[in-house]
């Protein structure tokens, strides 16, 4: 996987292990056999290491994690190139990433094109440069800026890694070319001080105080994660080990401790399980492997509010024109302004420039006609959750749109089939679950109903991944895959407080476990008045009436603070009170409020409610072994199709910390034996909670011996059920 060729004087060593060029086995063993061919031919007088296609080197053969690695290892590697007694050239384009910068690093010279990047993205895995990243990088660059690098994994442009002391030149083009200019110039010069381990770092000043401004940094952008201490660790031992060699040993026993750590396990899982969704398949055999995607040029979005616009801009910014359809011409006017502040808001944060700017609002055609959409290839409605006035939206379109233009619903509770009874096309229907805001949340889940054909998923699933999403399929039911196994956390939450905790309590717990934000301070977020409309729709559905009376829902227990705190004009941040109060409307501080307590002693007092302490570790095990037990239900049911999906949906909709890599994960590394035996004990507890009805898949995947890979073990499991 590495090509050898000389020309003139020069060989080069081009890594061809497409598409990546990761540094597998058979790539480590080319290095090696490249260099000592280069090294006894005479005619050869110096060495450039580039790669074929689209990039230099990416780093690690993903194929290779958790696996015994064999040798040569990476450092050994390095260490041939940087003792080769010929001048060793990087060339990079693309991306030199990981392993591949530090095989840049062990080359006596670097030089790329203007348009490569260069990082260390160790981190995001919950592991550190381990190849003596960490003591190289501070050799040619800042202590400050290895640090920065290193402990967030950023990615830097090759300007900038020119401007850092990183690179040693920066080209336009004709990569190949310049690198052998460079050589024929280096030819014959001495290569000590180009071998990095001969080269002190950079005087540094106050250590201890640069070192204690990144910790700060790191550990406010990466709360509760290790690795990236370990990485500002490591780094700062480039400057307090006696030596290089001693630098490196410290490197290599903090790397040890990250990969025994369970962060690195449950990140790396995290990292895999994106990577499966893309593998999907439905019921009928259909598959990603067998269903072929139809273009999409043109897209449809019906309702310009905040979720409708939203989308719009997701869907803008992929360079697709939108036709935005909005009934009354005041609404369309504010989701306009909208979708300009949020562009505007990513030119200012210079992610976006301001030619895109113009070529994103020069796509946008905002209309009150719904006959616009005549010739769109995919529609996707965001209006009210509502399912008569989708039914409504539905049938109109079936008569409008052309035969194969894909119709698409953002529902986030509602049946798919029940929206795709109303036309005639129920193949060409489903649901395409955009998560709050749109533009920011990478997460999107797919739903197919009975009818929905591969073709038709196959779409949808390329289409997120060409709008910049994750995409998750799952199969209709009530609230999908996410929120229903959301619904289950929340609600067990609820109750907690209805029986002795106060919300603030409970979400400090969850914060502390690693929640982005507690579930009280997310549904003031939220809007509370959302989830009851959307509580009013489902019990309607069901022939029911949400009342304060009401202890029991079909049979199964219901709280209705919540319901209480919405009619008491209590709907979250928006109008400054909710679960907690704010300082104004729409303010972010929120604040326990007494009001709030005693309206929850006065609802226990009524429905007869003897209030209780409970432990923090009951709030753990009683809100996330509730999603989780929902969840292997979930797999049960064949709604979805393995954990990492799951556990996706959790990762990137709800911000469940990565270092735990999921609820479904999280389950199996605290044992699924004692997960489902602590159900248990609660459905003893709680008789007339059916969420803790113990699930019959994760019973029988609990009394295994052996536990296989997730996706391994669930699918065996369920295909006996």
């Amino acid at each position: 996987m590495v090509d050898y060729k000389v020309v003139g004087s020069i060989a080069f060593l081009e890594v061809n292990n497409p598409p990546v060029n990761a540094l597998s086995h058979s790539v480590r063993v080319g290095l090696v056999e490249g260099l000592d061919r280069s090294n006894k031919e005479k005619a050869v007088k110096a060495i450039v290491i580039i790669g074929k296609g689209s990039t230099f080197i990416s780093g690690a053969d993903i194929k290779e994690f958790g696996k015994p690695m064999r040798g040569p290892w990476l450092t050994a590697v390095g260490e041939h190139i940087e003792a080769s007694e010929k001048p060793v050239i990087a060339g990079i384009h693309g991306n030199a990433l990981g392993g591949g910068l530090e095989i840049a690093l062990f080359s006596h010279y670097r030089i790329a094109l203007k348009s490569a990047r260069v990082g260390f993205p160790e981190v995001l895995i919950g592991i550190l440069p381990g190849a003596a990243g960490t003591q190289r990088l501070p050799r040619v660059t800042t202590v400050p800026v290895a640090m920065e690098m290193i402990a967030s994994g950023r990615h830097v442009s090759a300007p900038d890694a020119l401007k850092y002391g990183i690179l040693d030149r920066v080209v336009d083009k004709d990569l190949s070319s310049e690198c052998m200019k460079l050589a024929y110039n280096i030819i014959g010069k001495p290569l000590h001080d180009r071998r990095l381990r001969n080269r002190p770092v950079t005087p540094v000043e106050n250590l201890n105080a640069v070192y204690d401004a990144a910790l700060a940094q790191a550990t406010r952008r990466f709360k509760g994660f290790i690795a990236p201490v370990k990485c500002l660790q490591a780094v700062k031992a480039a400057v307090t080990a006696d030596n290089y060699e001693a630098g490196v040993n410290e490197e290599s026993r903090l790397f040890a401790d990250l990969m025994r750590s369970g962060q690195a396990r449950a990140l790396q899982y995290a990292f895999f399980a994106e990577r499966a969704t893309a593998r999907w398949q439905l019921p009928t055999g259909e598959s990603y492997r067998t269903c072929k995607p139809l273009p999409i040029k043109t897209v449809g979005v019906i309702g310009a509010g905040t979720m409708g616009s939203g989308i719009a801009v997701t869907v803008l910014r992929a360079g697709l024109p939108v036709t935005l359809v909005e009934q009354d011409r005041k609404f369309l006017d504010r989701g306009v302004a909208m979708i300009k502040s949020v562009l505007e808001g990513s030119v200012r944060l210079k992610k976006l420039s301001p030619q895109g700017l113009q070529k994103c609002m020069s796509l946008l055609k905002a209309t009150v006609n719904m006959d616009d959409l005549r010739d769109v290839d995919l529609v996707i409605e965001a209006v009210f959750e509502s399912l008569s006035l989708k039914k409504q939206i539905f049938g109109r379109l079936d008569k409008l749109c052309k035969a194969e233009t894909i119709l698409c619903s953002n529902t986030s509770s509602l049946d798919i089939n029940m929206i795709a009874s109303a036309t005639d096309r129920p193949d060409r229907v489903a649901g395409m679950h955009f998560f709050v805001p749109a533009y920011v949340m990478r997460l999107l889940e797919n739903v197919y109903g009975k009818a929905t054909s591969g073709t038709t998923v196959a779409t949808i699933m390329q289409l997120g991944k060409k709008l910049g999403m994750v995409s998750v399929l799952v199969g209709t039911c009530n609230s999908f895959v996410a929120n229903r196994t959301m619904q289950k956390y929340g609600t067990q939450a609820t109750f907690l407080v209805e029986e002795g905790s106060l919300p603030q309590e409970v979400d400090q717990v969850l914060t502390d476990f690693g929640m982005p934000m507690g579930t009280f301070a997310v549904g003031d977020l939220s809007g509370l008045d959302i989830g009851w409309n959307i509580r009013r729709e489902i019990a309607q559905a069901q022939g029911m009436t949400l009342t304060f009376a009401t202890r029991f829902m079909g049979g199964d227990r219901y709280s209705s603070l919540s319901d209480r705190l919405v009619q008491k004009g209590r709907i979250g941040r928006k109008v400054g009170k909710g679960w907690y109060k704010y300082e104004k409307s729409g303010g972010k501080v929120a604040t326990p409020d007494p009001e709030v307590t005693q309206i929850i002693l006065d609802h226990c007092k009524e429905l007869g409610i003897e209030r209780r302490s409970i432990s923090p570790q009951e709030v753990i095990e009683r809100t996330f072994y509730a999603a989780i037990n929902e969840g292997f239900r979930c797999l049960e049911d064949g709604v979805a199709a393995k954990p990492e999906d799951i556990d996706v949906c959790w990762l990137l909709g709800f911000g469940f910390p990565r270092y735990q890599g999921g609820p479904m994960f999280y389950a199996s590394q605290v044992g699924l034996r004692s997960v489902y035996d602590k159900i248990c004990q609660f459905h003893e507890r709680y008789p007339n909670q059916s969420i803790w009805m113990p699930c019959e898949l994760l019973r029988r995947l609990s009394r295994l011996e052996v536990t296989p890979p997730m996706s391994e073990w669930t699918m065996k499991t369920t295909s006996k059920l």
